[in-house]
């Protein structure tokens, strides 16, 4: 089962400062983050604040290429989850048919928002996702340590508001 998904923000991650994602369900808001590099942040965050340029950004000159060729872009999906590594696909049309190619979810998202069309999550991808941070453990057994995981723990995707990229 596919759930459609909107980009809920882009936060940095505190530790490492690397981009995150966080893909939220249209459907039952559940949240799931998808850490991505700066580049894709940045293209991610000009169209998600309609920015627009003299020149073809790299996404889109792939949509324009795309255009030029007959093909478009009907949705992307974020489909697998293997070894901490996220897989998507960008699906489109043509004349002649159906097809799919497979590509980066930031990558994926990035064209998705500037061609204007759905962005899916496969069920699959967020129970995998749940289970890697099932078997996440606190390193910390102080007391300390054991009150910042209980407050890791229950943080909500709206106490990261004040971190957007």
């Amino acid at each position: 089962m596919q759930h459609k998904v909107t980009i809920s923000s882009l936060i940095l991650d505190p530790d490492s400062n690397t981009p995150i994602m966080l893909l939220k369900s249209d459907e039952d808001g559940r949240i799931m983050p998808v850490w991505i590099g700066v580049l894709e942040a940045a293209a991610i965050a000009m169209s998600l604040k309609n920015m627009r340029f003299d020149r073809p950004m790299t996404h889109d000159l792939f949509l324009n290429f795309a255009a030029l060729a007959g093909v478009t872009i009907t949705s992307v999906e974020v489909c697998d989850l293997q070894e901490n590594t996220f897989y998507a696909k960008i699906h489109c049309a043509s004349l002649e048919r159906l097809f799919s190619m497979d590509a980066r979810p930031s990558d994926a998202i990035a064209i998705a928002l500037r061609a204007d069309v759905p962005i899916f999550v496969d069920e699959i991808v967020y129970q995998k996702s749940a289970k890697d941070t099932e078997s996440v453990r606190a390193e910390d057994d102080s007391e300390e340590g054991k009150k910042w995981a209980e407050y890791l723990k229950n943080l909500s995707p709206d106490d990261f508001g004040k971190y957007k990229v």
